[in-house]
């Protein structure tokens, strides 16, 4: 079992969200600290802390949650290209521990990214 974080009490609606898509498996909505004009999270319903915890039985959800990016994306209409991202661990910049992905998009972002 992992620790409860600010992203399993906004799934159970328990902390405000701006959500822009959501199905059984996971969720998305926007960042309180954008770092681009579209600053989207995407998270799965299952709580696992970061990637590198994920299990062979998480394969179809972690593939699920990358189509839902793309499905994100075409919705925002980021036509002319965007970024998906995972911190993993604290040296990878990840601050919460529930896996997410990040959706990044709305002006030309450079390159190396950090």
């Amino acid at each position: 079992m992992s620790e409860d974080t600010i992203f399993s009490k906004i799934i159970r609606r328990e902390i405000p969200a701006d959500i822009v898509y959501e199905d059984d498996l996971c969720l998305a909505f926007r960042d309180i600290t954008p770092q681009a004009p579209t600053h989207i999270l995407v998270i799965p319903k299952k709580p696992i802390p970061k990637l590198s915890q994920a299990q062979v039985e998480d394969k179809a959800l972690l593939g699920h949650l990358m189509f839902a990016v793309s499905e994100v994306a075409r919705q925002e209409k980021l036509d002319h290209g965007y970024r998906v991202v995972i911190n993993t661990g604290e040296d990878g910049g990840q601050t919460v521990f529930h896996l997410h992905l990040h959706l990044l998009g709305g002006r030309s972002l450079g390159w190396p990214p950090g």
